[in-house]
């Protein structure tokens, strides 16, 4: 009696679950026989040999959703997932996979689950791979091809696959001007895979990513003195590495940008008529320059200023 009440009350749980996606993950690979789940599975492995593909792949996802716990569902959702992927329907199948990732941990299909789903996430951040919607090939967006590589990162922690997952997210959003996404995605390289030969790349394309974007007009010296952190990281953090010449180079290239904007800001001062401010930035750029080019021209205006 009491084994029966706890099978009703398992299923009063699973019953009272929105729909399939809010089932718990099987994390073995065990599941339960069920004779409507092997007749349907034994119809979608006939619809698939006799060239049906699309009835097949219905057919195995019905399974997989109807009955979750048979033990044909996992085998039914990595058929559905692969014929998706053959048939280029790269979301419908990556998501299948993830389905199957998720729930069937033990099933004996993550690994080759997680090769696939890894594979066509690397492909679509190429350019290599486009998704399949009404009968047209169109490209996957950023923002889609960022989050499959997120599932595969999520999906391998502390892997050399997360840290490549994470590190391509960086690229994806670098190439697309979004500073503060592409710095996030390689700062979880550098904090999530510290020792990964990625880690030290990422570090510098922060600072790489900051300095551009100050370049291109957004010169405040916030974003100067982020820029200027982002490599004094790199420096102290990776020692040896290859571009540490380039770190220490950019970082005296920034040193001067700064004393450059100072300059710039002594002179606008100046022609509004606000001396005291004016007087103030060019003792800045004296104190931080020492020597060069712009020292002497601050040191100057100082003493046209009669602040010497």
């Amino acid at each position: 009696m009491r084994f029966r009440l706890s099978i009703l009350a398992a299923a009063a749980v699973i019953s009272s679950c929105g729909g399939d996606a809010d089932l718990p993950p099987m994390v073995s690979g065990g599941g339960v026989n069920n004779t409507r789940a092997d007749a349907m599975f034994e119809q979608a492995q006939q619809l698939e040999q006799s060239g049906k593909r699309k009835k097949a792949i219905k057919q195995y996802d019905e399974l997989a959703d109807d009955i979750p716990l048979a033990i044909k569902a996992p085998d039914a959702r990595f058929r559905q997932a692969k014929l998706l992927e053959e048939e280029g329907e790269t979301i419908k199948a990556f998501d299948a996979y993830q389905d199957l990732i998720t729930r069937y941990q033990g099933s004996g299909y993550y690994q080759e689950a997680l090769d696939s789903q890894s594979r066509m996430a690397f492909a679509a951040a190429d350019g290599d791979i486009k998704n399949s919607f009404l009968g047209l090939k169109s490209k996957l967006s950023p923002d889609k091809i960022a989050g499959m590589l997120k599932k595969v990162a999520d999906n391998a922690p502390r892997s050399s696959l997360g840290a490549r997952a994470e590190f391509k997210m960086g690229d994806i959003y670098a190439e697309r001007k979004d500073v503060s996404k592409a710095v996030l995605a390689y700062r979880g390289v550098v904090e999530d895979y510290p020792d990964s030969p990625l880690a030290p790349e990422a570090q510098f394309r922060i600072g790489e990513i900051l300095m551009k974007q100050a370049q291109e007009g957004n010169q405040d010296q916030a974003n100067l003195s982020r820029a200027r952190e982002a490599f004094e990281d790199h420096l102290s953090q990776f020692p040896g590495h290859k571009r540490n010449a380039e770190a220490r180079g950019l970082i005296k290239s920034l040193g001067n940008r700064d004393i450059a904007n100072t300059y710039e800001i002594a002179q606008f001062y100046e022609r509004k008529g606000n001396t005291a401010s004016a007087t103030f930035y060019y003792q800045e750029v004296v104190r931080e320059s020492k020597s060069g080019e712009y020292h002497d021209k601050a040191q100057a205006r100082l003493s046209a200023l009669g602040a010497n």
